[in-house]
């Protein structure tokens, strides 16, 4: 329960991030954020312990009393937007490729993928979104450390760098509570909707 997500809300109510339960409660007692319920009521923690949870509701439970669990939190001072960059990680490769291996095509968990690069470091290959994809381990064995043109491998997917549009679509796709939906259905029409420039 402690870490099923929240969302988390810049001032002026456009998703920035999410967390998780238990650090949502530490930033709503430290006075760093407020709990917003779905018709944008914002709550400081005080005001938030009083509220009475309904039956079937997520709760946590004190000494003292119970206390609903908040789904949106607002971050009081924050009023930045995410970056229109795409951060080059791990995660935003392995996202990009969609956990599939780039030379046989099957799917894979993460943790049986690798990051291959096309023109391997020793041979001057950089680490740049458009020289490395997601590979399994069978197929970066067989590659090894030969360029792509002397293997008897192809690569399924040309690697490019990410738009921000792709990775905005997150959150989107990935509305967990009833609550969210609010704030994402009016991101979805308005802010996420805007074409970014260069």
């Amino acid at each position: 329960m402690l870490y099923t997500p929240v969302l988390v809300l810049n001032k002026f109510f456009f998703p920035i991030d999410t967390t998780n339960v238990k650090r949502a409660f530490l930033m709503l007692y430290g006075g760093a954020a407020k709990a917003v319920d779905i018709n944008y009521e914002t709550f400081d923690f005080d005001s938030w312990s009083q509220i009475t949870s309904i039956k079937n509701q997520d709760c946590i439970r004190t000494v003292s009393k119970v206390i609903k669990i908040p789904r949106v939190i607002m971050v009081v001072r924050y009023d930045k937007v995410p970056s229109k960059e795409v951060k080059f990680n791990r995660y935003n490769i392995f996202k990009r490729d969609k956990s599939q291996c780039q030379y046989c095509g099957l799917s894979f968990p993460k943790n049986e993928l690798t990051i291959d690069h096309i023109t391997p470091k020793s041979l001057g290959g950089k680490t740049i979104w458009s020289n490395v994809v997601c590979c399994c381990t069978r197929c970066n064995r067989k590659k090894g450390s030969k360029n792509l043109g002397f293997s008897s491998m192809k690569l399924i997917n040309k690697p490019t760098k990410p738009t921000w549009k792709l990775f905005s679509n997150l959150y989107i796709k990935t509305i967990k509570f009833k609550e969210w939906k609010p704030f994402l259905s009016f991101v979805e029409a308005s802010y996420w909707n805007v074409e970014l420039e260069e």
